[in-house]
């Protein structure tokens, strides 16, 4: 069960014209929106991360437009954990869990979240809010998580696991977000 003060979210390469062609984009895009949100009302920091920029482009406006004032963390190994930036980032947070989307599911989601695992991490992956630019591919990569100890869960659940209490402040707020 993730705790709200143990969690950071990792959001992977949700780029450039990927993110518009992967397997349901716009559903994938909307999940993501509905995340970021309720994970700001919470709280939770966000780590942002980009697959080799200069070629893939930037993050997509619809997601780009809610991280204003923070920066992506730039990255070339397919694994964020293989990038020195990303590990010291994470390592600043000083939080254990940790839940992670983005695309592509079976490659640089899937890579980032095991090796997070390997390295003692609680890892989630956040089933809807995931692609790959086949479903097959998805579900491989969500299948294979799994497998090596991953969690999954969906934008929903994530949010109301963390807030706990139907009494919480942020109730009215993350209602509004999610409907």
């Amino acid at each position: 069960m993730n705790k709200r003060e143990q969690t950071v979210f990792v959001l992977v390469d949700v780029q450039g014209k990927l993110s518009e062609i992967v397997h349901e984009s716009e559903k994938m895009l909307t999940n993501l929106r509905k995340l970021i949100q309720g994970l700001q009302v919470l709280g939770v920091p966000i780590l942002w991360l980009e697959q080799y920029p200069d070629g893939l482009g930037p993050t997509n406006e619809k997601i780009a437009c809610l991280l204003e004032g923070t920066t992506p963390i730039p990255k070339m190994t397919f694994s964020a954990f293989k990038t020195d930036t990303f590990k010291e980032q994470l390592q600043l947070l000083n939080r254990n869990q940790v839940l992670i989307a983005g695309i592509e599911t079976h490659i640089c989601v899937y890579q980032t979240a095991v090796d997070l695992q390997l390295n003692g991490y609680d890892v989630q992956v956040v089933e809807d809010a995931v692609s790959s630019r086949t479903n097959e591919n998805k579900e491989v990569g969500l299948r294979k998580m799994a497998a090596l100890g991953v969690q999954v869960t969906s934008v929903e659940m994530a949010l109301y696991e963390l807030m706990e209490r139907a009494d919480d402040p942020a109730f009215k707020q993350l209602l509004k977000i999610i409907k």
